[in-house]
Parts: C-alpha cells; sequence; structure tokens
C-alpha cells in the first residue's frame, strides 16, 4: 500500500539511502534538506531547517496541501559535536540540542493533529546507541539522544489512543558523514589544554570505529521493512553483536563494571 512519507535530512547517508529505497517501493516520499538541491527525481525535496519553526511548518503544510495526509514520519535529522563537557562552547550545545531535540520535537507537533484526524500514523525517531549509553567526548550528542528517547516513551503512551504508533531506532556505528561533519564542532583542543591528550585518543578510537562501521544503506533497508510492517516493534537496535551485547550489559550489569568496559574501549 501506497504511503506518504516525510523524512527529514536527505541530503547524504541514512536519509538519502532511506528517502531512495522507500521511493523505489512505490512510496510518495518528501524528503528534507537544509541547502543542497536533491537528484533523485522519484523523491519529493522540501527545503527545512530544524532550528527554523517557520520553516518546519511550511514543510508539513506542503506535504500537506499536496497529498492531504502524512502517514510516516521519520525523524532522521540529526547533528554531533564531540569535545569535553568543560571545553566545549555553549552555542555548540545549543545547536546540538537545538537540533536533534527541540527541533524534531516542534516538527512532531506540527504532524501531531494530521495523525490525529487521520487516526492513524508512525513516527520513527532516531536514537542512538548514545542514547542508551553516555559517550565520552560525545557528552551532548548523547544527551540529545537520551532526552529523544524519554520523549518517545512519552509520547507513545500519549498518542496510542488515536493508533498512532511510535517507534525508536537505535544505529549503532555507520560509515556515514559523521566523523567528517563532527570535526566542525568540535571543541577547541591544543596541548595546554588539560583534556587534550585523552580526547585526541578517544577521538581517534571513535573515528576509527565509525569508518569502520555498516554503509548506510543496511539501516535503509531496515527502515524500509518498518515502514511497510503492520505491527512493527517499539524499538529497533541496528548495529553489530557487539554492541548489541554492550547495550544488554549496561542494563545487566552493576554500573562500575560497565563504566570500566567503556573505558577500556575508548583508551581511558
Amino acid at each position: 500500500m501506497e504511503k506518504v512519507i516525510l523524512i527529514t535530512g536527505i541530503s547524504s547517508g541514512f536519509g538519502k539511502q532511506t528517502a531512495s529505497l522507500l521511493a523505489q517501493k512505490g512510496h510518495k516520499v518528501y524528503g528534507t534538506i537544509r541547502k543542497d538541491s536533491g537528484s533523485d527525481k522519484m523523491v519529493h525535496y522540501l527545503k527545512m531547517d530544524l532550528t527554523d519553526a517557520v520553516s518546519i511548518k511550511k514543510a508539513v503544510s506542503d506535504v500537506l496541501e499536496k497529498e492531504g495526509r502524512i502517514d510516516i514520519l521519520i525523524n532522521n535529522a540529526g547533528m554531533h559535536t564531540g569535545g569535553p563537557i568543560e571545553t566545549t562552547p555553549i552555542e555548540y550545545i545549543k545547536q546540538q540540542m537545538d537540533t536533534n531535540f527541540l527541533g524534531m520535537v516542534s516538527l512532531v507537533k506540527e504532524v501531531l493533529p494530521i495523525m490525529r484526524k487521520q487516526a492513524c500514523g508512525t513516527i520513527i525517531n532516531f536514537s542512538s546507541i548514545g542514547g542508551l549509553m553516555g559517550l565520552p567526548f560525545q557528552p551532548f550528542y548523547s544527551a540529545s539522544k537520551f532526552a529523544i528517547e524519554g520523549f518517545s516513551e512519552a509520547l507513545r503512551m500519549e498518542v496510542k489512543q488515536f493508533n498512532i504508533k511510535i517507534v525508536l531506532i537505535n544505529p549503532g556505528d555507520f560509515h556515514t558523514s559523521n566523523s567528517a561533519n563532527r570535526r566542525n564542532f568540535l571543541a577547541p583542543s591544543d596541548a595546554s589544554d588539560p583534556y587534550h591528550k585523552q580526547f585526541t585518543k578517544t577521538l581517534a578510537i571513535i573515528e576509527k570505529d565509525e569508518t569502520g562501521g555498516w554503509e548506510p544503506v543496511v539501516l535503509a533497508k531496515k527502515i524500509v521493512k518498518i515502514v511497510e510492517c503492520r505491527n512493527p516493534h517499539q524499538r529497533y537496535i541496528i548495529s553489530s553483536f557487539e554492541q548489541k551485547l554492550a547495550v544488554a550489559l549496561k542494563f545487566i550489569l552493576p554500573g562500575k563494571w560497565f563504566r570500566k568496559i567503556l573505558e577500556d574501549h575508548y583508551g581511558i
């Protein structure tokens, strides 16, 4: 059955692959971009910035005007910061939270009245493995994803009466442009910085994990299956066996033991 889908952040990575596969499956796909012009003729492109409330309202209004409904909202767009809590500039922290969390909330608030009137709909929110455990030198990225976790759990219960489903996606390490994009929002660091040595060491491990991660198409194919599933699960952890094991251990082991595992992995 053809569905009207609104997906954010389709310039590259997960979003680009997912939008393309969904369109190939015969769905009407509207994808948001901030600057670039779209190249996939099967996808309808919308200019939208999650930090701009006016652009959010216009994007939703455009889809509704053309299609009369929105069946699926996929909140994929996001950004990454990196650095010690003490030295990360406050403007980076604000942009991290405004993009990953508050922007997503604003979009959900625009779409909910439409789905309520339809008495159906599915909202797919992208969290992360980093939304289930705090990651060193990615504290505000983790904080934004932890916020999405709590928001989604509460939202799921509130909209159950309207037959609206809420799905959480927790990707592990994937080979995307995240590593490069993060470098635009790293805390300043040099030899005089007391965190410099550890930050440099841990960041290298983080980027190595991401470079060796799965290709985005793996996740995109899973999202297509979720979209076409009549009764999707509440959560999908899409990662390597080792990362799924880490999530399980987080909730099984004493906190000090699990922290030691993370510290060893990140060279702390």
